[in-house]
């Protein structure tokens, strides 16, 4: 069986992949809330570390240790080290954006994009252009 239901089947880690990738990039996208932000940042590593997991398995081979035989087929372990130590520094670049979120709450009192952008302008904005602007309005 070689139809498109047959290759579905056979790749269905790799729609759970793209499912996921493209979920994880929509709610970075998407999203003005910075912890949804890392959320999403979060979900988007999942799918790559699922990737590389589906990529490093090898269909009928096993664990390299030498056997006599010739005709087996070895699974490489390197993927799978390499995604553990992927999610190590994952699971510390969260905890650090977290960090960052919980300073930039208390120094500007929200989480929300817009509003954080809204308030950097607005800081930005010179004091003699501010005082000017504001005595204008105030006439």
């Amino acid at each position: 069986m070689t139809g498109p239901l047959a290759i579905l089947a056979d790749s269905w880690n790799y729609l759970v992949v793209i499912c996921l990738m493209m979920g994880g990039l929509f709610i970075v996208i998407s999203q003005q809330n910075l912890v949804k932000k890392l959320v999403g940042l979060a979900i988007f590593q999942t799918s790559v570390f699922l990737f590389y997991i589906s990529v490093g398995k090898v269909a009928g081979g096993t664990a390299p240790i030498l056997m006599k035989a010739t005709d087996v087929a070895y699974s490489n372990p390197l993927p799978h080290v390499l995604i553990l130590t992927a999610i190590v520094v994952g699971v510390a670049t969260t905890a650090l954006g977290l960090a960052l979120v919980l300073r930039i709450n208390a120094a500007f009192g929200s989480i929300e994009d817009d509003e954080i952008l809204a308030m950097k302008a607005a800081a930005s904005v010179p004091r003699a252009r501010r005082d000017a602007s504001s005595s204008e309005g105030a006439q």
